[in-house]
């Protein structure tokens, strides 16, 4: 008999991708979403990708009531928890709707976990855990620094949240993932980043100014203590981060947990600046990039990378498509959205 996953924020980027990898693994798979920074149009593509016909509720996580008829109305014993506001730009001018949300959705989902005994959740987190970290690159034991945004202390909470409650409540097991910069799109094309409005991240923002949607992508700072001035980060193929998340519930589910709580980097442990990142677009499709330097944005790091050694020796899991790869997945997405031959 096939386990059961609840995927929560399923729709989104990251949840839709990993919905797909968790069905090619085996597993049977429930999606969860209020379709607030997501389309349906994501859970249609994951659909035809798998020939799947995944169950999909629209319910907010933070509604108690709604996420305890979900719990009855199908029995699993692990859940992925994405539900989230995500933007580190829109959380400095919002802090009061990430809170809210980040942190009223994981704590209805654990208590409805330990009320109707479900076993395990994945919880995605993110490397703003670590602020602007002293020492490059980061591992496990690099201490967490003040958050730059609302948003990274939503994550920082969380995992203290999650922490705290596995603690308690023994019967619970938890790992995070501190993810890096996922980028990219499915081979497929079917499904991809799909920023509503302005996008918030690099790719989408080089994409749709390569699509000709955009007039310039505007690069935040080029005077940061970086080889060419720009931001510095990692960024981790979309397929090979949702890969991790099967590892880790197949860890939970396999009883190779090693304590109640663990958390793990998942990137590539290579650092690229935004400029190398547009020049890495450009080779890899021969299409040019309109962009200029503006100013730093609020809320934005220096640079980050992860050594991913850890999570690569525990899991069993590491990184693996390229760079440019990743990006010609992003820009074949991109053309697939907007009918570009």
């Amino acid at each position: 008999m096939k386990e059961t996953v609840l995927v929560t924020g399923g729709a989104g980027y990251i949840g839709s991708h990993t919905t797909v990898e968790l069905i090619g693994a085996g597993y049977d798979v429930v999606i969860v979403d209020n379709l607030s920074n997501s389309e349906f149009g994501a859970v249609e593509g994951v659909r035809k990708i798998t020939g799947v016909e995944v169950p999909f509720e629209q319910v907010d996580c933070t509604d108690k009531e709604a996420m305890a008829r979900i719990f009855d109305k199908y029995k699993f014993n692990s859940i992925i928890h994405f539900a989230a506001s995500k933007a580190v730009g829109e959380s400095v001018d919002k802090p009061l709707l990430y809170y809210r949300n980040n942190l009223q959705s994981l704590i209805t989902i654990l208590e409805l976990m330990r009320d109707k005994g479900v076993r395990n959740i994945v919880f995605s987190s993110s490397c703003t855990v670590y602020g602007q970290p002293e020492v490059l690159p980061v591992t496990e034991q690099t201490p967490r620094q003040s958050a730059q945004s609302p948003y990274g202390n939503t994550k920082q909470i969380c995992e203290d949240i999650l922490r705290d409650t596995v603690h308690a409540y023994p019967a619970i097991y938890g790992i995070a993932l501190r993810y890096f910069n996922p980028i990219g799109a499915h081979p497929s094309a079917l499904i991809g980043e799909l920023p509503k409005g302005v996008p918030m991240n690099l790719v989408p923002f080089i994409t749709q100014t390569a699509a000709g949607l955009r007039e310039c992508l505007s690069v935040f700072g080029d005077d940061y203590d970086t080889p060419d001035g720009s931001a510095v980060r990692d960024y981790i193929d979309v397929t090979d981060l949702a890969r991790a998340h099967v590892v880790a519930v197949d860890r939970m589910t396999g009883g190779k947990s090693k304590g109640n709580y663990e958390f793990f980097n998942v990137g590539t442990g290579k650092g690229l600046s935004v400029l190398e990142l547009i020049a890495e677009f450009e080779k890899a499709t021969g299409v040019k990039v309109n962009h200029k330097i503006v100013g730093r944005r609020a809320g934005d790091i220096e640079k980050i990378w992860a050594d991913t050694s850890f999570a690569n020796r525990e899991l069993g899991w590491k990184a693996q498509r390229s760079t440019g790869e990743t990006l010609l997945s992003a820009w074949n997405w991109e053309k697939r959205l907007r009918g570009i031959k």
